[in-house]
């Protein structure tokens, strides 16, 4: 657990703005399931998504998304994991593949978080930000998040990573507005799913960037 608890150049939490503004976030609240609704609610309304605002710049960092305001679904997730570490949450970070529009290829990721509760274990949910058409909330145990699994090819990566996937940060780091990050959104080719009683979404993929349409 200590891994999903722990600073890195990208969940950079220990970074004074990082600590101040969950420390904020935290006070008045009762117990760790109110701070984590508090972190969730703060990145997913106050932190406004690149593409849907068409705002530069791109964001990576969690201190970098916190002092800019804006960032990408990948970008909103580091940053809320950094805040719900600050104040010793375990997260991590989680992954959809998502179809673009109109329910057909070419798909792209979307970057959402876990956070471990008490008596609850790993809950996902999705700071992205609302819109019409998108509500997503915190509301364990059940997970209301931003996009259903509704195509074929779309899928929930059953994964919880400590820290971004490499090709995340790739585009993130590499394309210098949000039109570019926009039209150059990582993908997961899926290879070979593999399906048990156990672990249904369990599978091998994988993970090649593509040229496509507008980030989810």
């Amino acid at each position: 657990m200590q891994q999903y608890l722990s600073a890195s150049h990208y969940i950079n939490w220990q970074h004074p703005l990082i600590l101040t503004q969950a420390h904020m976030l935290a006070n008045g609240c009762a117990n760790p399931h109110e701070i984590a609704n508090a972190c969730f609610e703060f990145v997913r309304d106050q932190i406004q998504h690149s593409g849907d605002y068409s705002l530069n710049p791109v964001t990576c960092r969690a201190s970098d998304v916190l002092r800019y305001r804006t960032g990408y679904c990948y970008a909103k997730s580091h940053l809320l994991a950094a805040l719900l570490r600050a104040n010793g949450i375990p997260a991590g970070l989680c992954y959809q593949r998502l179809t673009i529009s109109h329910q057909r290829p070419p798909y792209c990721l979307h970057g959402l978080n876990a956070v471990h509760l008490d008596r609850i274990g790993w809950y996902r949910i999705d700071p992205r930000g609302n819109r019409d058409g998108i509500q997503a909330t915190f509301c364990p145990p059940t997970e209301q998040l931003a996009f259903p699994i509704q195509s074929e090819g779309e899928c929930d990566l059953p994964e919880i990573w400590p820290a971004p996937l490499p090709e995340v940060v790739a585009v993130l780091e590499t394309q210098k507005t949000y039109e570019e990050v926009s039209n150059n959104l990582p993908d997961i080719e899926l290879i070979s799913p593999v399906h048990s009683q156990s672990n249904p979404a369990s599978m091998q993929s994988v993970f090649s960037t593509h040229s496509v349409g507008p980030d989810k």
